[in-house]
């Protein structure tokens, strides 16, 4: 690929990322006007009605204002996972009138953060207003995520208008075939404690001057090898970026680190805010500085003398003076919070954050590489000097809601892109932890060319003596005159519904807790994922697990939910239901096979596939593991 047809995919990038833009606007206000409140409540973009609370100021001069919403009885805690605000997402208020009618309002606010039924929005005086009229029919929703599609498109410009410095020689290496990637020439580190493809990992990421790949299958211990690289990383540089493209898998990793005494600077808030998250982030450390009473002081003297600024030569004057000194002790305090942190670790949109403006990372680790967008990716390059990816590109890909920009091919992700060019620069984690060999080797095989092995300490690992650890209930030759196990589509959000495989799925669940004895399954904390790809099968399984009276004590160790909300979970019993079951054949987007790998990869003991071996044959990969699991039984 030439310089001229870099630039030339940097364009169509643009070009789609503006699609998929476009796409997601109009899908939010489709959903707003189809779908009446009841629904986006129900789904998750929308709480109503809401309460407010007291609008302030925060340690970061930001207004903000809580808004809590009621608390049903019949809420279960499953419910919890169709949660999709999270901090920096847009809102729009609105307002539903007495017949019915609903009115969007003009202010806007952004999610600040969110703690189970309590949400705290930045807010500007008119929001405020908004807020303090509340007669109890006001409501909010989220909005097309305009911030990190605006983040991602300024930083494709900024690429593609870089010349002759490292944010291009960056952009032209990962392009481009030829140069091979540049590299430090040092003997092996030795790290006993890891096996030796986390070992060559690492001084794999020492080695690289300009980027490496560590490529981390299922159960390979991709987040141990990781804060080692970061650790060792530390011994030769004074601090690093660390970013992913979650809030969730941001967290995780700050915890790691800060178990292993490295000091963390957490920019943006956690989505689950906790007292452990909380200490780290930026606004924490800003409001527990020595210097900050005094900053708040002239903050508040500053507000309190804005109406007065008509009135006279030495209010101006003053308040000039305040601002002045304000000014000088924000910025000591901020130079203090990030000279004492070795760690900075945010979102990739996060790294976009204003308290990183002026700062340079000499590497930049970004986790989840694999689910996150190039274009995201590029927001955080642009502070670095060097980049480590870690991932696997052969599980989940990052959500793409336009189909035109999918076929487009926006879903190529930056690690995709650098396996493809520069394969010297990956590294794969070859030992997992977390399965029985018999669940893990189809995957081995299919995904990794039959080189990811299970450790002796988990290859027989099994929820009981001579247990069948993979089993395919195949619905096809199950169902009965009395039971129907078609799919049907859910006309509401056109989702797909197997309602014979639903009561399957938890008939068979019961069957093996039965079996098991439900003393040896709680005496064991044995835990349940029920999965299923569709997101309308998963919520007719949450409310026939609901009505469950074998299951109802147990209900706290089973957890129902689609594939993306398992990434990076694992449960000693996983049972997956796939829903499709046609003459035709059709299977939708069973057809991403990297969401498969997920599904079977979450098990550590059991897993039970349930699916129409008719239908589902006719592709190859399911009639492969169909026959595999057949000769297993």
């Amino acid at each position: 690929m030439s310089g001229i047809s870099v630039l030339t995919e940097l364009q169509r990038q643009r070009r789609l990322l503006v699609t998929e833009q476009e796409h997601e606007r109009l899908e939010y206000a489709r959903q707003a006007e189809q779908w009446g409140v009841e629904r986006c409540v129900a789904r998750g973009i929308a709480w109503y009605p809401v309460s407010s609370g007291r609008a302030h100021y925060n340690s970061l001069n930001q207004l903000v204002a809580e808004v809590t919403r009621p608390v049903e009885e019949t809420d279960v805690p499953d419910d919890e996972d169709e949660q999709q605000f999270e901090p920096g997402r847009q809102v729009a208020f609105f307002h539903v009138s007495g017949n019915g009618e609903v009115s969007y309002l003009k202010p806007k606010a952004t999610v600040n953060y969110v703690r189970g039924n309590s949400m705290v929005l930045a807010i500007d005086h008119e929001a405020a207003t908004v807020l303090s009229n509340n007669d109890g029919r006001l409501g909010i929703q989220l909005m097309a995520d305009e911030t990190t599609h605006r983040l991602m498109l300024e930083a494709i410009d900024r690429v593609m208008a870089a010349r002759g410095d490292r944010l291009a020689y960056l952009r032209d290496l990962f392009y481009l075939t030829s140069p091979r990637t540049a590299r430090f020439s040092f003997a092996p580190m030795r790290f006993p404690w890891l096996n030796a493809s986390q070992e060559h990992a690492v001084n794999e990421v020492l080695s690289a001057k300009d980027v490496a790949i560590v490529h981390g299958p299922p159960g390979t211990g991709k987040t141990t090898t990781l804060v080692e690289a970061i650790t060792e990383t530390l011994r030769r540089e004074s601090q690093v970026l660390v970013c992913a493209q979650s809030n969730m898998a941001v967290d995780w990793i700050s915890e790691k680190l800060m178990e292993r005494g490295i000091e963390v600077l957490r920019v943006g808030n956690p989505m689950r805010v906790n007292d452990k998250m909380l200490s780290l982030t930026y606004e924490r450390r800003f409001e527990s500085h020595p210097d900050y009473p005094q900053l708040w002081a002239m903050r508040k003297a500053m507000r309190s003398m804005q109406g007065k600024r008509g009135r006279g030569e030495s209010v101006h004057q003053q308040l000039d003076r305040l601002r002045n000194r304000a000014n000088e002790i924000e910025l000591r305090i901020h130079n203090s919070i990030m000279d004492h942190c070795r760690v900075v670790a945010s979102t990739l949109a996060g790294s976009a954050n204003r308290v990183l403006d002026g700062t340079t990372f000499g590497t930049l680790f970004i986790d989840e590489a694999a689910q996150a967008l190039e274009a995201a990716c590029w927001i955080a390059i642009r502070r670095c000097r060097r980049v480590v990816l870690a991932g696997d590109h052969c599980q989940l890909p990052p959500t793409i809601k336009s189909v035109e920009a999918l076929k487009g091919g926006l879903g190529t992700t930056l690690m995709e892109r650098v396996v493809a060019t520069h394969p010297e620069a990956v590294t794969l984690l070859r030992v997992q932890y977390r399965m029985h060999e018999a669940i893990m080797r189809f995957s081995s095989d299919w995904f990794y060319g039959g080189r990811v092995e299970a450790h002796p300490s988990v290859r027989n690992r099994s929820i009981l003596d001579y247990d069948t650890p993979v089993e395919w209930i195949d619905t096809g030759v199950t169902a009965d005159e009395d039971e129907d196990f078609k799919e049907d589509v859910v006309n509401a959000t056109r989702g797909r519904i197997n309602r014979g495989e639903a009561a399957l799925t938890i008939a068979t669940l019961e069957g093996l807790v039965e079996r098991l004895g439900r003393h040896h399954f709680v005496e064991e904390r044995m835990d349940v994922g029920i999965i299923s790809p569709y997101r309308a099968q998963v919520q007719y399984l949450r409310r026939l697990l609901k009505h469950s009276a074998a299951l109802k004590p147990l209900r706290q160790y089973i957890t129902v939910n689609t594939v993306d909300g398992f990434q990076g979970q694992e449960r000693d019993i996983i049972v997956v239901s796939l829903v499709r079951s046609n003459e035709q054949g059709q299977i939708g987007f069973l057809r991403d096979l990297r969401r498969m790998n997920v599904a079977m990869t979450r098990a550590r003991m059991k897993l039970i596939v349930l699916g129409n071996a008719t239908t589902l044959r006719r592709h190859g990969f399911y009639r492969k593991l169909y026959d595999y699991i057949r000769g297993l039984q």
